[in-house]
């Protein structure tokens, strides 16, 4: 895995950092090109905040959003599974949803965002942080995980606001296609949302490009096409 992002020089793209959960927390910005937009977190791998999720987070300003990637690792980033394994079971779920309402917090507070409420977007761990931040933070109001490893029992959809469209692999090992269905029914149960949760002829991790074992190109554009159309809808 690639090290974390560095400054471009660019000012539209930009490290900063913001107050959560009592401390400093660093993540990655990305500006549209009219510098101004809808607020979107992204929301990093098991890997850390890696040139990949740098990517997303640009593409998604191409788009028309402000994209935030907050960096949860504190700058840490694996170069193998056994790496990222450790990296992601030293962060307490509950330490990692304070992290990114900070994350909430700045997007919001940020003269550029036109929105008043952001959405979420996050892949394999961050897929998982996508349901349980929406689960307690109602400023999300779309969220998009990307075949989210739930660490745990299931969130409380209780309280949960968000529209859901989650994309997974049918190959996806750690992510049973079985599994979807409990999920959706107890979105559906807790919270009266239904899930719309989309699965693919592919693999875990078939999104990032920076894994050609896994990535799959045509699965890969569709839930990206989708995804935009969904975030444009919802976020105004």
């Amino acid at each position: 895995m690639s090290e974390s992002p560095q400054p471009t020089g660019n000012p539209a793209r930009q490290n900063v950092t913001f107050p959560s959960s009592g401390g400093t927390a660093h993540g990655y910005l990305a500006l549209p090109p009219t510098g101004r937009g809808p607020g979107v977190i992204v929301i990093q791998e098991w890997w850390g905040l890696t040139d990949h999720i740098a990517d997303v987070t640009e593409r998604l300003a191409a788009e028309g959003f402000v994209a935030l990637a907050p960096d949860l690792y504190g700058g840490n980033v694996a170069h193998d599974a056994r790496e990222a394994l450790r990296l992601m079971q030293d962060l307490p779920v509950q330490r990692g949803v304070e992290l990114l309402s900070g994350a909430v917090d700045h997007l919001l507070a940020r003269p550029e965002v036109t929105s008043d409420t952001v959405g979420a977007v996050g892949f394999c761990m961050g897929g998982g942080f996508v349901l349980y931040l929406a689960a307690v933070e109602p400023r999300v109001g779309a969220a998009v995980p990307f075949y989210g490893v739930i660490q745990g029992d299931l969130p409380d959809f209780s309280h949960l606001r968000a529209e859901v469209l989650g994309h997974y692999g049918e190959r996806d090992e750690s992510i049973p296609p079985e599994s979807l269905g409990e999920l959706r029914r107890t979105i559906k149960e807790q919270s009266g949302v239904d899930a719309d949760l989309r699965t693919y002829p592919a693999g875990h991790a078939f999104f990032n490009d920076g894994r050609p074992e896994a990535h799959d190109p045509k699965a890969s554009a569709e839930a990206w096409r989708t995804t935009v159309e969904f975030l444009r809808r919802r976020l105004t």
